[in-house]
């Protein structure tokens, strides 16, 4: 079998069975890329913000370089148990660029998020899909934060009131009390609107589907004794009705 390279495949964790012959790497990959798919997404602002509204260098900047930095050493970790749980050390490292990559540019990762959002659509993935959806709008508020503190005619100054305003507006209630100024800011918003509609509407459908299958099961064991009944009277008449036939068909000879 020939060893293709990754090409930048979401589903890196399908390997071939001569890459991982004992099972040990996909054993991993299995109980890590949740979490790492998570913290990809937890630091989506680092992707969307410029380093340049960040703040003074002393405060919001230092704090993006140690979560950059922080991110770089997790990914490392991982790259590194990844590759000698590989059968062929250096043949992983070539293959999967996409990982290397995300060592040296974190928000390289949030490319691997993908699967994450993907995944949060399937069914059976509430859970997932909520927590997701909570990590969004926890970003959202964020990013808005970063691009509202210091604009003019700005009413956002601390990450609490950003916070405020993104769980309201995720739940459509919308007091007014706190909103964006600016573009990016009004972007994000649209983002957060859109995720609370469809938070709603997945929620709301989980919640009628849980209650319409439930809905027949008990109409169908309320209904089974009476079926059951109907059927066997039904056989017992047309059991008679051939008795009867075949008794006036065997007393016709003897009549004629």
């Amino acid at each position: 079998m020939t060893d293709t390279p990754e090409q930048f495949d979401l589903s890196e964790d399908h390997l071939p069975d001569t890459e991982d012959p004992t099972g040990r790497l996909a054993t991993y990959l299995a109980g890590t890329k949740t979490a790492l798919d998570l913290l990809a997404l937890a630091t989506l602002w680092i992707v969307l913000v410029p380093p340049g509204d960040f703040g003074p260098k002393h405060h919001g900047s230092t704090i993006a370089l140690i979560v950059r930095f922080g991110v770089s050493v997790i990914y490392g970790i991982d790259m590194a148990i990844r590759s000698t749980l590989a059968k062929r050390h250096l043949h992983y490292l070539r293959t999967h660029p996409l990982g290397i990559a995300a060592v040296i540019v974190p928000p390289v990762r949030v490319v691997f998020s993908l699967r994450l959002v993907r995944s949060m659509f399937q069914r059976g993935n509430l859970g997932r899909f909520l927590l997701a959806a909570s990590v969004l709008v926890i970003n959202g508020a964020l990013i808005v934060y970063l691009f509202e503190r210091h604009a003019p005619g700005s009413n956002i100054h601390s990450l609490g009131e950003s916070l405020w305003w993104s769980f309201v507006t995720v739940t459509t209630v919308g007091y007014g009390d706190f909103f964006p100024v600016t573009a990016p800011g009004r972007v994000t918003a649209c983002f957060i609107m859109g995720i609370g509609i469809l938070t709603l509407a997945v929620v709301t459908a989980q919640v009628a589907s849980s209650f319409v299958s439930q809905a027949p099961s008990k109409k169908v064991g309320l209904a089974e004794p009476a079926t059951s009944e109907v059927s066997l009277a039904e056989l017992d008449r047309r059991l008679a009705r051939i008795e009867e036939l075949m008794t006036s068909l065997a007393n016709a000879p003897e009549a004629g």
